[in-house]
């Protein structure tokens, strides 16, 4: 059985257009659901919950001791044989590719995924169940901007023994277009398309798994879809089945008959849309295509999808953004947008008070990413002492600023930051490039070097007065539980 569990009523939930978010969106409350893992075969107690601007969605291992966390990223895929497997820090999450795109669907960007299992509930082997969870959870905007990713040229990628080849083209929006063909006289040559990720809910969520009659015979045999019915999936028969077959059939899935319709299909279901192996393909992209870890502005057109092509995909399209993003020198700041973090929050997530406090604000965050704000007057305490007729901002106040917003970034990837301090353990390769001065805003960005390591945070620290870079360095933490 499925069930959904809401907590409390969201008070400031918005129904937004897609097309006009340009702010960050977490979930207004928590929701629970339960349901049965398609492999395992064991029930799974789900609960989504909000979480801060630039969290992105993690899932939590609960039933697991020391609740291990793992981020829905490309880089911590290690199975796309039955679908898309995350593992990290000990936590293992298997057919979380459904439940991502969903949540894409209704852009949310920021939310915490609590399992008592090793795998997303299947429930029916779609995506509406989960769209209607995250409705009556209500979806909240942030005070946070959202960062989009545009390319400015074609993407490809090209899998010569899986004939599959997919296609990021430039394009104002987030488009997708899937076309499949498993050379069966059954499914024929289908595809389907979204013009905009609005369109998800109506006309992809719906949309069941599907696989073919010797698929799932194979999987029975081998105990491989312990949670399998005839509820979740599409079953397409490409071949002569005859009584005896179908009857042994009946009695492996517990039911009391079992027959194919004209057009090849069991008779377990009804389509939703003649094309509807088609548009779960495409509901399978976003889920996959999530695991970049930002939303993009592109074209996707995939010929030929599975998960293993779409996380290859995934990776290059990430790839192709880390390198060009490392390519920008200063940030982007526009004082005219609202802060992730105002000095009131940055208080309360630094041990540091005045006077060392140096970070007024942080304007950019992400689980690989931070860019604070210091505004530089002539207030400085400092200055009464350092060149006090020629002031400058000493450059170890300016390393030191840059490691405050380090230390955000580095909690930012804990559950509980609040029960974390960060002590900064080494600086290297310090260069300072130009003066800093009354007037100047200092903007500081730092960038994950390696992912967190047994507590142990390597950051690119770069800080930039306009478009001009002034201080750069290396810098490594260790971020240490207090006691």
């Amino acid at each position: 059985m499925n069930t959904i569990e809401t907590g409390t009523t969201a008070k400031n939930s918005l129904k937004l257009s897609h097309s006009t978010m340009e702010n960050q969106c977490t979930l207004s409350s928590d929701v629970s659901l339960t349901g049965v893992g398609l492999h395992t075969g064991k029930e799974v107690m789900m609960t989504l919950k909000p979480a801060n601007p630039g969290f992105g969605i993690r899932f939590q291992r609960v039933d697991l001791p020391e609740k291990p966390v793992v981020k829905a990223d490309v880089d911590y895929v290690v199975d796309t044989s039955r679908g898309t497997t995350i593992e990290h820090n000990g936590a293992r999450v298997s057919t979380i590719e459904h439940l991502l795109a969903s949540l894409v669907g209704m852009g949310v960007d920021n939310a915490l995924i609590e399992l008592n299992g090793p795998e997303v509930p299947i429930l029916d082997g779609s995506g509406r169940l989960f769209i209607e969870a995250i409705e009556s959870a209500g979806v909240q905007e942030q005070d946070a901007r959202r960062v989009v990713y545009s390319i400015d040229s074609n993407i490809h990628f090209f899998d010569p023994e899986k004939n599959v080849d997919m296609l990021a083209v430039p394009a104002s929006d987030y488009m997708i277009t899937t076309l499949i063909d498993f050379n069966s006289k059954i499914l024929g040559t289908q595809h389907a398309a979204i013009k905009h990720i609005s369109e998800f809910k109506d006309e992809i969520a719906p949309c069941r798994t599907f696989c073919f009659l010797h698929e799932l015979e194979y999987l029975l045999k081998n105990d491989l879809i312990k949670g399998g019915d005839l509820s979740n999936a599409i079953v397409v028969v490409d071949k002569v089945v005859n009584q005896d077959e179908l009857d042994h059939l009946a009695k492996v899935l517990n039911k009391p008959s079992i027959e194919v319709k004209s057009e090849g299909i069991l008779n377990n279901i009804q389509l939703h849309y003649p094309n509807e192996p088609a548009r779960h393909k495409l509901l399978d992209v976003v889920g996959d295509l999530a695991l970049i870890g930002a939303p993009i502005k592109a074209h996707i057109i995939a010929n030929r999808p599975g998960h293993s092509s779409n996380v290859a995909f995934a990776k290059k399209i990430k790839q192709y953004i880390r390198r060009n993003k490392n390519g920008l020198d200063a940030p982007n700041y526009n004082p005219n947008l609202p802060p992730v973090y105002d000095i009131n929050r940055i208080e309360k997530s630094l041990p540091h008070k005045y006077p060392f406090l140096l970070v007024d604000k942080i304007i950019e965050l992400s689980d690989n990413h931070v860019v604070g704000v210091k505004n530089v007057t002539f207030n400085e305490q400092f200055f009464q002492g350092h060149f006090p007729g020629n002031p400058v901002m000493p450059g170890v106040l300016q390393i030191e600023a840059l490691a405050q917003a380090g230390g955000i970034l580095a909690l930012n990837n804990y559950t509980d930051p609040e029960n974390y301090d960060t002590y900064f353990i080494k600086i290297d390769k310090a260069r300072f490039k130009q003066k800093v001065v009354p007037g100047d805003t200092l903007l500081l960005k730092l960038e994950l070097l390696n992912p967190i390591r047994r507590g142990i945070c390597e950051m690119r620290a770069t800080a930039y007065v306009g478009n001009k870079l002034a201080t750069e360095a290396e810098l490594v933490a260790q971020i240490v539980r207090k006691k």
